[in-house]
């Protein structure tokens, strides 16, 4: 399988995992240190650039904080998540910016519908994310994602973007 193949077949699937509430599975696809970063965005339309200092949508510093939320959806402990949206996400416009060996620098573009309470959202945007090697698997070091559309109405959550 060609890099570019294995790339796509991974976001696919990390995807799909959220879709269909693979919670267990989808926490496997980050790697104990990684990032996850939804930057807000300025009034002047620039985007933040230090989530320690500055506000952001969602910031994880490792994937502790990503375990940590997955417990509150699967214990119903997250009452702006229950019940639970129903998403569909598409990927579109995936490029490797980067093969560091093991590292991959990849930028991609994304649409997720989300369906709760009679009423369907979508969120838009590109992500930028850093994948390693661990073994013959590929894990997210790294997830910086930009969400085009930040003017919403409701709490966004990880199965949103």
């Amino acid at each position: 399988m060609s890099v570019a193949a294995e790339i796509s077949a991974f976001l696919y699937r990390e995807a799909r995992l959220l879709d269909d509430r693979a919670w267990d599975e989808w926490l496997e696809c980050y790697s104990a240190d990684c990032t996850y970063w939804m930057p807000a965005w300025t009034d002047d339309d620039e985007l933040v650039t230090d989530p320690q200092s500055q506000i952001s949508l969602i910031y994880y510093a490792n994937r502790q904080g990503l375990e940590d939320r997955v417990y509150r959806l699967e214990t119903e402990r997250s009452s702006a998540s229950t019940p639970e949206p129903r998403t569909a996400h598409m990927l579109a416009n995936i490029e490797l910016l980067a093969d560091c060996g093991d590292e991959l620098d990849v930028r991609y573009n994304w649409h997720t519908l989300s369906h709760r309470f009679k009423a369907t959202s979508q969120f838009f945007g590109t992500t930028f994310c850093t994948l390693r090697r661990v073994g013959p698997e590929l894990k997210i070091a790294a997830k910086k994602i930009v969400l085009k559309n930040d003017y919403i109405h409701q709490v966004i959550d990880v199965y949103h973007v």
